[in-house]
């Protein structure tokens, strides 16, 4: 069994700058995604999905209107774009054994049936998953944050700056464990 690492705390609070960080620090050894918003004149306008082999998509937009599209606030969300893009760098991402990431769990990317789907069999694989969920309460996160297999970590403004180096001590804890090396 693997082990996940689950960070939350609230919007714009430093998730994603965590995660780039140690997927920096990382390198090759990681595989998955994240995401970054689309800033445009007036603010944000949508948010990419920027796998960590180079692959992009538009997966919220402002601009996304009609049936196809399910709202979150004022973004319509391309369910397409995450399955086929964010769900397909975390299924690479099992086939080759590196560390999952997954930036974010959230009400987005919850519309993809399959992304739900990935992100159970990694969390119940023999994978390290390293991930984002969002704080506010929902259903399927709450349910997964329970897990008493996951460790959850709040990331705050008080301790965000020291938050990569915890993650990769953490990871690379879970990697000398999982290879039977005791520290």
């Amino acid at each position: 069994m693997g082990q996940t690492l689950l960070l939350t705390g609230r919007p714009g609070v430093g998730k994603t700058t965590v995660i780039k960080a140690v997927v920096e620090a990382l390198g090759p050894r990681a595989g998955g995604f994240y995401t970054e918003e689309i800033r445009g004149p007036g603010g944000r306008k949508g948010f990419r999905l920027i796998t960590l082999d180079g692959e992009e998509a538009v997966m919220a937009h402002v601009e996304f209107r009609g049936p196809r599209y399910p709202r979150v606030s004022r973004y319509g969300v391309d369910v397409e774009a995450i399955a086929q893009v964010g769900v397909e760098a975390l299924r690479r991402a099992m086939r080759s054994g590196r560390i999952i990431v997954v930036d974010e769990i959230g009400k987005m990317e919850l519309f993809c049936g399959s992304f739900k789907e990935t992100v159970l069999q990694a969390i119940s694989g023999p994978y390290i998953v390293l991930a984002t969920v969002m704080a506010h309460p929902h259903p399927w996160t709450d349910a997964l944050k329970a897990l008493p297999t996951l460790t959850l970590w709040e990331v705050t403004v008080e301790n965000r700056t020291g938050m990569p180096e915890r993650v990769r001590r953490w990871i690379e804890q879970v990697t000398r464990s999982a290879a039977g090396v005791t520290p």
